[in-house]
């Protein structure tokens, strides 16, 4: 399965990132770039001076990817293959309804949020006190549902971005199960 290739999702996730780790004025010292496909979001937690960044993907392709880049990756889906905690996640799934074995760099499921919702169960095990999520996701993806099924895990978040396309809206939000600093970027 070859990475995902960056598109605007990417792009907006990544500038999203680098504007909230400035604006925030958080210093993360571990991170995680899950479903990380080519490292965009690693090479800008990178470039923000994270000292540790793991990346992690379903794909063993993207994983070799990534460490013939220099990164540390492991295979995993979702965090199977985690057992570390972290300050700062960063996600940019697969969030369009469809059949994940057709594509699944972009299908998340018939919903398009299946695959967020789980990851958002898990990720908890795997915060650090104070950490942080930054997470994209479509309209298309029933947003509404992704967010209340974030309140009954106990998160609570914060729009950071959003990009109005054609077809669907993209957010970044950001989660965390804190008091955190929230931000205006």
């Amino acid at each position: 399965m070859t990475p995902y290739t960056p598109a605007e999702d990417s792009f907006l996730l990544a500038s999203t990132i680098g504007k909230f780790l400035i604006s925030s004025h958080l210093q993360p010292q571990i991170a995680l770039d899950i479903g990380s496909g080519t490292g965009i979001q690693a090479e800008t937690l990178q470039s923000a001076g994270i000292p540790k960044i793991l990346c992690a993907d379903i794909s063993q392709e993207a994983v070799d990817y990534l460490n013939s880049k220099g990164f540390k990756a492991q295979q995993s889906d979702l965090f199977s293959n985690i057992k570390t905690k972290f300050d700062l996640i960063v996600f940019n799934p697969p969030y369009l309804p469809g059949d994940p074995k057709e594509d699944p760099t972009i299908f998340a499921g018939p919903k398009g949020n299946e695959l967020i919702i789980e990851f958002l169960k898990q990720a908890r095990e795997h915060l650090n006190p104070k950490a942080n999520i930054i997470l994209l996701f479509s309209s298309l993806s029933d947003d509404k549902t992704i967010l209340e099924q974030a309140i009954r895990l106990g998160y609570a978040f914060t729009k950071l971005s959003e990009l109005p396309l054609f077809q669907e809206t993209l957010y970044v939000y950001q989660f965390y199960c804190h008091s955190s600093i929230k931000t205006n970027i």
